[in-house]
């Protein structure tokens, strides 16, 4: 594994590398699992110079390497973003007849393919796996139709859905929201609906995320009023909302022309115990004031939310900016002082 090269620092590393020396010393040699152990520990510490090392003893001390050792170092470099050297590590790991990768293994490279945008990479070594016998799971598939779905290729994703339920593979909740996600992104609302409602007919409970993404999506199509039918249906069905589902609605309704409601739920949110944050204080001020035209109460909640630690962000910053600068008489700068 020459591509461990980089040395960082290291201080609970060292305390580790310390822990098979002083093993060897007491005549208690060190197993494959311990080094795996080590390893693992070395590989989040990203001391790479001390992984090299072990590698290397566990070789000299005739300690075989499993396919645990293997994807601890794929998972390394997948993380890292070195696809081609986590590929490499797997292709080693394929030439050792006595080694060959499982699922995790290969859903780990697939998992980094999707993230880096790599998706052909990703289904060729999907199809690698189907030919090599390893029993594709929830995690394979979910990861390919997550990567799949983020790039608008939503047909080769719902090929893959329909395909993980022929395979006898029941989807999950992060199946479900992974697919939902990207039919709601690209404005198939008819599409996420459906799927809403298979979800259910399955007998799987939608999560507080699951109907975010829905009710974003939503919003997003111009349907507020289903958007807010469905968030206020929420504590009937036994869910709070949390932060980001108020931030989605609170944006919704200021996107729909309706700034007055959506500082009343703004209002609620935090009586009802969710407190605000930078993201929501930054969505209500854009709203008031690009919606309404209220500069006075998007002023009023720019002091509230610098008094409570949290920063405005580019986009507020820009509109206060212009604002200022076409202030001739000087009395928003007087208020914003």
């Amino acid at each position: 594994m020459c591509h461990f090269s980089s040395v960082l620092p290291r201080n609970i590393s060292s305390s580790k590398f310390k822990t098979s020396q002083t093993m060897e010393e007491r005549g208690c040699a060190p197993n494959v699992i311990t080094y795996n152990t080590i390893i693992d520990g070395f590989c989040k510490d990203k001391p790479w110079k001390e992984v090299i090392t072990l590698w290397d003893e566990m070789l000299a001390n005739n300690c075989k390497p499993d396919v645990v050792s293997y994807t601890i170092l794929v998972d390394a470099e997948c993380k890292e973003g070195n696809m081609d050297e986590a590929r490499k590590v797997l292709n080693s790991m394929m030439s050792i007849k006595c080694c060959v990768p499982d699922v995790y293994s290969y859903s780990i490279m697939v998992n980094g393919f999707c993230k880096y945008k790599r998706v052909d990479e990703a289904m060729k070594l999907f199809h690698e796996m189907s030919q090599n016998r390893p029993f594709l799971n929830t995690v394979t598939y979910t990861a390919l139709i997550n990567g799949m779905s983020r790039l608008g290729r939503l047909s080769v994703a719902q090929e893959l859905f329909k395909g993980m339920s022929a395979s006898g593979l029941i989807p999950n909740l992060i199946t479900y929201s992974t697919l939902l996600h990207g039919f709601c992104v690209d404005g198939h609302i008819d599409k996420a609906l459906e799927l809403y409602k298979v979800m259910q007919t399955n007998g799987l409970k939608p999560n507080i995320i699951y109907y975010s993404i829905l009710i974003d999506g939503l919003c997003n199509v111009g349907q507020h009023t289903v958007a807010r039918e469905l968030f206020c249906g929420l504590p009937f069905k036994g869910l709070g909302p949390d932060v980001y589902a108020y931030t989605i609605m609170i944006k919704g309704l200021c996107k729909a022309g309706l700034p007055n409601e959506a500082y009343e739920l703004f209002r609620k949110r935090e009586a009802n115990g969710c407190l605000l944050d930078s993201c929501s204080y930054n969505v209500m001020i854009q709203g008031i004031f690009l919606h309404n035209d209220d500069a006075s109460t998007a002023t009023i909640i720019l002091h509230e939310m610098v008094s409570k630690g949290f920063s405005a962000d580019i986009s507020t910053a820009t509109m206060f900016v212009n604002l200022l600068c076409g202030d001739t008489d000087g009395q928003l700068i007087h208020k914003i002082v």
